[in-house]
């Protein structure tokens, strides 16, 4: 597959840490961008880390691939720490803009966009204060660290780019003056409903007609809080609603999760990382319920795609999701209790129209609308995206 830009092509350098051939929301939403980018005429180049130094031509453009150590006890994940490395990379491709998505271990790339004169936007995909709370950071120290982060991330960048409301909070909170807003998207051709009888007989596959089937779509990380799903299969099993569990994604809490289940004798299932995005939407299709209890999801792309699926979700109400999933989804305290409340609201719509209002919600943020308010966020208007979704804040300054 070979890329050729047209007149007034940009190329656009997008810098990502903690991407791996397993992870999810980050690479699915790298993927679609650098996808859009190229077709609207630009020339992605995405570099990440890995075990060993590759380049290839994708669908989303350039992909490089450069040696990074594995990051300890994080399950997988490698960092670009070489700076040399990198800024040889961005000397090779001599980039228009720059986009980064991390905002730790690359800020130094802003100077560097500064020094010869790149756009720059920095991504943030979290809420900084949050993960730092996740770690067992107490509040007040948390959120002191974070503004911080953030007004140094601030001042390294042209702009910083926050995909929620619930986002761009910490970087209100000091005054941001380069803050914009743009939505991600979903997948809305290959995350879809399945025709009824479809739905039954892939819901066969582990669940049986009276059992209610929950589903986790998740990297297994602390910050994840994937032991909440268990606990709320508990507490519906207590309270004598058959319910089974089935896990998809892998991560570094994987054994211990299984191990509680086990000893609890729970019916949990765990499906590890499913690598045929098919294959995902026939499982999210055919749940009663999905289950999103990250604390700290700024977007929640599983979700989002459960919902394109036509499931409806329960989310823990300290993430931005309340947001966004709207009516097709219910608010859970962070409690297996909570979730297991949430989900018994959610059963008690009928079918039909549950899963007709997470269709509906989930078709508000089409990918075109993304690739559009991000490349807003570089200074370049696309005309020819075709307007899939409908966030009023898209590429906006905030």
């Amino acid at each position: 597959m070979t890329s050729v830009p047209g007149p007034g092509a940009l190329t656009i350098v997008r810098l990502a840490n903690f991407v791996t051939p397993v992870s999810g929301g980050l690479r699915t939403a790298l993927r679609h961008l650098g996808s859009g980018y190229r077709a609207a005429g630009h020339r992605p180049v995405l570099i990440v880390p890995g075990e060993r130094r590759s380049e290839e031509e994708t669908e989303q453009g350039v992909v490089v691939t450069l040696p990074g150590p594995v990051l300890p006890a994080g399950g997988g994940y490698r960092l670009l720490t070489d700076r040399r490395a990198v800024a040889a990379e961005l000397t090779r491709f001599s980039p228009d803009r720059l986009e980064v998505s991390d905002r730790t271990t690359l800020r130094w790339t802003g100077a560097w966009a500064r020094r010869h004169g790149v756009r720059s936007v920095m991504v943030s995909h979290e809420s900084a204060a949050g993960v730092l709370r996740t770690w067992g950071v107490p509040g007040p120290l948390a959120g002191a660290a974070a503004d911080r982060l953030n007004a140094a991330t601030a001042r390294g960048y042209d702009s910083v780019l926050c995909t929620t409301d619930w986002a761009a909070a910490e970087f209100r909170r000091i005054g941001t003056p380069n803050l914009v807003r743009a939505p991600l998207g979903v997948d809305l051709d290959t995350m879809h409903p399945l025709p009824p009888n479809a739905r039954a007989a892939e819901r066969a596959r582990y669940a049986a007609p009276e059992e209610t089937l929950l589903v986790l779509c998740s990297r297994l990380s602390a910050e994840k809080r994937p032991e909440r799903a268990i606990e709320a299969l508990a507490a519906l099993r207590a309270r004598r609603r058959p319910a089974v569990l089935v896990v998809a994604g892998t991560g570094p809490l994987r054994e211990r999760l299984a191990a509680r289940a086990a000893r609890l004798r729970l019916p949990v299932r765990f499906l590890g990382h499913l690598g045929e995005r098919a294959e995902l939407a026939r499982l999210l299709g055919c749940a009663d319920v999905v289950l999103a209890p990250g604390p700290v999801e700024t977007f929640g792309l599983a979700a989002m795609e459960a919902l394109a699926c036509g499931t409806p979700v329960a989310v823990s109400h300290s993430s931005a999701l309340p947001g966004l999933v709207g009516p097709a989804g219910v608010a859970a305290a962070d409690t297996g209790s909570g979730f297991a409340s949430a989900v018994g609201q959610l059963l008690e719509r009928p079918e039909e129209q549950r899963r007709a209002a997470a269709r509906a919600q989930a078709e508000r943020y089409g990918w075109p609308a993304a690739v559009t308010a991000f490349l807003a966020a570089h200074g370049v208007r696309n005309d020819e995206a075709v307007d899939g979704g409908r966030d009023e804040h898209a590429g906006s300054r905030t």
